[in-house]
């Protein structure tokens, strides 16, 4: 793989630090902000009101351990790695991984999304995309954040999208459900037009649609982990079937996380779910197949998916960006370059640099020159 353009990869993420929030909400939250403490059972957690669910630092940040280490407890914040939070740390992470830049996605901010009070998780975004301002600015080509909006109701989004944009975002993080109705509704269309006129990247990423409190899983908790893919494909499915895209055809989407292996088999079954069944199930009629829409629309990152390559015929590869999702429990860091050589073998060096590079640079408009030297 030496003729690769510099990797930059599409979904890794921060460890929030204990003062993200605190230090930078709105006044009128700031007894209700998300709070670092010490459980002495689980280690260091971060603790949302509203949430069911206790963050463990301990697999927020456990990239490189073996599987043997990984645990939901006892974490230690300090020792974590701190390329999590100090943007000088980050660029040492990014070379020990031969990764030349990153599109950056939160953490605690995944279940930031859940919560059920629709101020405090918009006070809480919005100090948390101050934070991130503060984290991307050292290395505004290497680190290229994601912010996040709490789409409270159409208008707040549409307001909340332009006061992104102007702290300098190229992509926007949306949360699996928003605050009134759903996004097939037509009282999203302009907040949806909003986004393209902005030029403003939406992303939907996994376990922000609510499905850890609102799914169970049946078995051993292992099992758990095969449902965290399904709150994306709902979503996918829906701006096809509801004629979203159709209705914005600029519009481009991400699916942040949940593989693409799956894809070939999704696509096909929307268009049998739609040739067959849409009369009697009341289906909208759409203008093209919905894996016409899928292709064009939809992107998806994967970073531990060796199926997502071997269907990349079956797919359109030009949506296709792999990611190292630094510092999870499920990254491929440091390793990565181990992972794409077994997964790539057979690829020619054009369609590994669309992996790679190319689809991700051009959907953000990034400046990759930047990235030579980093490579």
């Amino acid at each position: 793989m030496m003729n690769l353009k510099p990797i930059i990869s599409a979904d890794s993420h921060v460890t929030e630090p204990p003062d993200c929030y605190s230090a930078r909400i709105d006044a009128k939250y700031k007894d209700r902000a998300p709070q670092l403490v010490h459980d002495e059972k689980r280690g260091d957690i971060f603790i949302i009101e509203g949430s069911k669910t206790r963050i463990p630092m301990s697999l927020v940040s456990a990239a490189g351990k073996k599987p043997e280490e990984l645990s939901p407890v006892g974490a230690v914040f300090e020792k974590l790695h701190q390329g999590g939070w100090e943007p000088h740390a980050r660029i040492k992470a990014q070379e020990e991984d031969n990764i030349a830049a990153e599109i950056i996605y939160p953490s605690v901010g995944m279940e930031l999304c859940n919560i059920p009070d629709l101020g405090l998780k918009q006070a809480c975004m919005d100090a948390y995309n101050l934070w991130l301002t503060e984290f991307c600015d050292p290395y505004p080509h290497r680190l290229i954040g994601a912010a996040q909006t709490a789409v409270a109701t159409p208008d707040s989004g549409i307001a909340d999208l332009r006061r992104i944009k102007e702290l300098g975002f190229r992509a926007v993080m949306l949360p699996g459900m928003p605050g009134v109705e759903d996004y097939f509704d037509p009282m999203y269309d302009e907040f949806f037009a909003a986004l393209v006129d902005l030029d403003l990247i939406p992303s939907f990423h996994i376990l922000t649609s609510g499905e850890n409190l609102k799914q169970g899983f049946r078995g051993t908790r292992i099992n758990s982990f095969m449902s965290i893919v399904r709150g994306n494909q709902d979503l996918m499915s829906m701006f096809v079937f509801d004629g979203i895209f159709m209705r914005h055809p600029q519009l481009k989407l991400v699916s942040v996380e949940a593989d693409g292996g799956w894809i070939p088999h999704f696509a096909y079954r929307m268009d049998h779910t739609y040739k067959r069944h849409r009369h009697w199930l009341r289906g909208r009629e759409l203008e093209k197949h919905p894996s016409e829409y899928v292709r064009e629309h939809v992107y998806f990152t994967f970073q531990d998916d060796y199926t997502a390559f071997q269907f990349k015929d079956h797919m359109n590869i030009k949506r296709m960006m792999w990611a190292n999702d630094y510092p999870h429990s499920d990254s491929t860091w440091p390793l990565s370059q181990d992972v794409l050589h077994e997964h790539t073998k057979g690829m020619t060096d054009d369609e590994i640099n669309l992996v790679v590079h190319d689809n991700v640079a051009e959907l953000y408009k990034l400046d990759t020159s930047a990235l030579k030297a980093a490579a």
